[in-house]
């Protein structure tokens, strides 16, 4: 019994780490459990980052592959599964080139620094009860706040390249992010104003507590966080710094080796940290309407997320890229007033709920019918506001050049 005791805490991994640090303070200096929770974490975090980056690039080339009628990854390995073990071993024994007219430091300094976002984010996220670095009571906050840094590191690397194209690259990404935080840090909002917390494991007990899902109280932010998060991190549709047709690849064009390793796995590592918030945010995190009690809870969490960053690859495989006008006029111009239109509908729905001491369980499927129609309503009527939804506008067979009034060459205008 003693042992199946301790098989039932791995319900929880932070059940086993607790003793082990209440050990380490009973029988150590008062130090010692606060260094080994830090490296425990960080350990932790790294050893869930490196190798769900490695199984998700082979599973992304070969679900594009797929998408693209093609096989994708298959001669290293069955099925082509250490293709990407392999690619991570080329770019270790590539050559990092420095061009002799960089800034180096900064230069040097841009690829590392570029984790950081994506890794500090992993310390207010809770894949279980226990299972958080830092539990703050001001998580959401913290999110906004780190997540408003990647903007300065991608224009480190754009500058400090001394290139033309890499600088295009990087004053496009920045100008990406600051528009795109607005909505998405608006987005947030909504989500701590229904439940009254700043704290993610808050929101998490809060929607086990009401067995509801803010998925199905705010389907409209989530569908606008989904969109300024992909921009984020700098996903396809949206990966405008790293048009290829047309800056080459934007601001890491200057990197080789594993210099533009740091880059490449650094998207992965934000792409992981937005699923997360997802998940725990909108999905209810590590529970699911009671089966916690009998799956770990950071295994529901897993089986949460994964699906999460499959959408990217969905989105990547099956969307054109968008022009960067397109882009930043989509965030000011649609996604931005219906997020404040958003956030007026969740404060009047919480004044009302509060003012009049109502029942959860009629106000919440009330405010899921409410904001289900006026996701849809709103994103209909905005779009034919700006004359997008319009009939007339839409082109019924493609246009040729001349047609347009452009020059082709080779033929008289």
């Amino acid at each position: 019994m003693p042992f199946l005791a301790q098989w039932w805490d791995l319900r929880d991994l932070g059940n086993p780490v607790g003793h082990f640090l209440q050990f380490l303070n009973d029988h150590g200096p008062d130090w010692l459990p606060y260094v080994a929770s830090a490296l425990i974490g960080c350990v932790a975090v790294v050893l869930f980052l490196v190798p769900s980056q490695m199984v998700i690039v082979w599973a992304e080339r070969r679900l594009i592959g797929r998408i693209q009628a093609r096989r994708g990854p298959n001669r290293t390995g069955p099925w082509g599964i250490f293709q990407t073990i392999a690619d991570t071993i080329k770019l270790l024994a590539k050559e990092a080139i420095t061009s002799r007219y960089v800034d180096r430091w900064v230069f040097w300094l841009a690829p590392i620094f570029i984790f950081v976002p994506g890794i500090t984010v992993f310390a207010v996220l809770p894949f279980g009860e226990h299972m958080v670095l830092a539990d703050l009571n001001v998580g959401v906050l913290f999110l906004a706040a780190v997540g408003s840094v990647n903007a300065i590191i991608v224009f480190m690397a754009g500058w400090s390249s001394n290139n033309k194209y890499a600088l295009l690259g990087a004053m496009r990404e920045v100008s990406m992010l600051i528009s795109y935080e607005i909505p998405q840090v608006l987005t947030l909002l909504g989500a701590v104003v229904f439940t009254n917390t700043m704290s993610l494991s808050g929101v998490v007990h809060w929607q086990d507590h009401y067995n509801t899902w803010l998925i199905f109280l705010q389907p409209l932010a989530l569908v606008i966080y989904f969109i300024s998060a992909s921009v984020e991190i700098n996903r396809s549709p949206t990966d405008i710094a790293e048009a290829e047709s047309e800056i080459v690849a934007g601001y890491h064009t200057e990197y080789s080796g594993i210099k533009f390793g740091f880059f490449y796995a650094g998207e992965y590592f934000a792409g992981f940290a937005i699923a997360a918030v997802v998940t725990a945010l909108y999905l209810g995190g590590w529970t699911f309407w009671g089966l916690e009690e009998w799956v770990p809870g950071w295994i529901i969490f897993l089986a949460k997320l994964y699906p999460i960053f499959w959408l990217f690859i969905w989105a990547r495989g099956t969307l054109p890229r968008l022009r960067v006008d397109q882009l930043m006029a989509f965030s000011w111009k649609f996604l931005l007033p219906l997020t404040l239109v958003n956030i007026f509908v969740v404060g009047l729905e919480v004044l009302i709920w509060q003012e009049n001491d109502l029942s959860a369980g009629a106000v919440l499927p009330a405010c899921a019918i409410i904001n289900l129609a006026l996701a849809v309503g709103l994103t209909v009527a905005w779009a034919r506001f700006l004359g997008h939804a319009r009939a007339d506008l839409r082109p019924r067979r493609a246009l040729l050049m001349k047609e347009v009034g452009a020059i082709v060459y080779g033929q008289e205008p």
